[in-house]
């Protein structure tokens, strides 16, 4: 009966007042103390990393995420490397033997420009990667375990 009464109330509040939408914020863990099938389906525990599983678990798993993505980091940057080397070594061949004739006092101008216009960029999104790396640097201060972990798996990674 009680949860009938919310479901009205929620209704309720679902409805916007205005043209401009409202948007109600919700506590995931008051909810889950109201809602026992969201504690069956996600587990008692919504904590950080530390709080659910043991340490030889946490690193088990950081080591192995990061040592898969340390290998694939690794392939894909070797193929990227060998692509972008090897069209350079191209367009040298063919600039040496007379098929193409490149213009490198144009090349260093556009160069030039595309780093000021870059620097510009960078100045604007400072704010914005501000914030990624508070985030990513709260995550690993609450998930160290798991972050030690994924740092060395990712360097085992990049060796094999």
């Amino acid at each position: 009966m009680a949860d009938r009464k919310e479901d009205d109330i929620l209704s309720e509040k679902d409805e916007p007042e205005s043209e401009d939408e409202t948007y109600e914020v919700v506590d995931l863990t008051e909810y889950a103390r109201r809602h026992q099938w969201w504690s069956m389906v996600f587990g008692n525990n919504s904590g950080p990393l530390a709080e659910k599983y043991s340490v030889t678990t946490q690193i088990v798993m950081g080591g192995v995420t990061g040592w898969c993505a340390g290998y694939l980091f690794q392939r894909v940057g070797k193929i990227a490397a060998t692509a972008i080397g090897g069209g350079f070594l191209l367009l040298q061949i063919a600039n040496h033997s007379g098929y193409v004739q490149v213009d490198w006092k144009k090349v260093e101008k556009d160069v030039n420009k595309a780093k000021k216009h870059l620097k510009k960029r960078t100045k604007q999104a400072a704010p914005e990667m501000n914030s990624f790396f508070e985030e990513a640097t709260e995550f690993v201060k609450k998930n160290i375990v798991l972050s030690s972990g994924f740092v060395g798996g990712f360097l085992l990674g990049l060796a094999s």
